[in-house]
């Protein structure tokens, strides 16, 4: 077998066998939850009847470690069970959904902003990283590392409402609220997400900014550079045809670990602009205490962010042989 297809399963494996680890750390965290979720659900109004027919129904009076292999078998089959919503009447599961039902539309309303966020920041990171390099410690290069810092110091909900203040209500360009449905045109749909967006980016874009310019700076000092530069090519042709290439493995970790951030750390920029993603939908759940919708957001999550880890190692591995051997 070729080492690097070798080597590719092997992190396929790893990142399955973390997965598996999530999930128990997930359903634990939810059974190590204080209060009795019957009682939660159906009030405090009910009887004790009525919460023990609503157990079984559950089965919530089984033993932990066979709900556990119930949802995981289940999970596996693409099916995240079904919403606690709608049960606080007692009935027998009368006008319950399915937890899939809920997280597919919030899901691809978090990755539709999550692109739209990287396509806006990815380029401009690179650009600005590249740029940065080729021109170190120059006014320039210390202006938008200022900037950059600036942006990153201030909290998500900080840099949210500070957009919203200026481009929401004293100059009411774009609107505060982000509220899309399934019906909403393509077009409004970008003109609403404008401003999360525009959050996410700013927030985003120093890490990928700062590990460009890093990247390009370490290999600057290699000896090929060095030999490149003796053979007379001008800074430009040495950062782009030289050291890029090579610097594309760390720069796509970062790109990976901040698409990653995208998809499972927009829930403050959600709650704030009112935006119906997977992360506004945990947040709900939570309040509601709707156990199933809770599981089945935070294994999405674990999932994206695993799966994007992997991409970059692979992406690493592919860019850079030496990881397959080192010394």
């Amino acid at each position: 077998m070729h080492p690097v297809l070798k080597t590719v399963l092997e992190r396929l494996g790893l990142g399955l066998a973390t997965l598996f680890v999530v999930s128990i750390i997930i359903f634990s965290a939810i059974e190590l939850l204080p209060g009795d979720f019957g009682q939660a659900v159906l009030g405090q109004s009910a009887t004790e009847e009525t919460i023990a027919a609503f157990r079984r129904e559950l089965g919530l009076d089984q033993p932990a470690y066979l709900r556990y292999l119930h949802w995981v078998g289940n999970a596996v089959q693409g099916d995240f069970g079904t919403s606690f919503s709608g049960r606080n009447s007692g009935s027998s599961g009368a006008g319950t959904r399915s937890v899939v039902d809920l997280i597919a539309p919030r899901f691809w309303n978090t990755l539709f902003l999550a692109s739209v966020t990287a396509t806006i920041a990815v380029p401009i990171s690179l650009v600005l990283g590249i740029t940065t390099a080729l021109y170190r410690n120059s006014a320039y290069d210390r202006t938008v590392n200022t900037v950059t810092l600036t942006t990153i110091s201030f909290p998500e909900f900080f840099v949210a409402y500070i957009l919203i203040l200026i481009l929401g209500s004293l100059w009411p360009i774009f609107p505060s609220l982000a509220n899309v449905n399934d019906s909403t045109p393509l077009g409004e749909r970008l003109f609403r997400t404008v401003l999360p967006a525009l959050t996410l980016t700013l927030v985003i874009i120093a890490h990928m900014m700062r590990m460009t310019r890093a990247a390009i700076i370490n290999l600057l000092a290699s000896p090929y550079i060095q030999m490149a530069r003796l053979s007379g090519a001008s800074r430009s042709e040495v950062i782009l045809k030289h050291a890029l290439p090579n610097a594309w493995a760390p720069i796509a970790t970062v790109i990976a670990f901040n698409l990653a951030y995208l998809v499972v750390g927009v829930v403050v920029v959600e709650v704030v602009f009112v935006y119906p993603g997977i992360g506004q939908l945990m947040v709900d759940a939570v309040t509601a205490r709707d156990i199933p919708v809770v599981q089945g957001c935070a294994l999405i999550f674990a999932m994206t962010y695993i799966l994007l880890n992997l991409i970059a190692d692979i992406i690493g591995i592919i860019t850079n042989p030496r990881l397959l051997h080192p010394k």
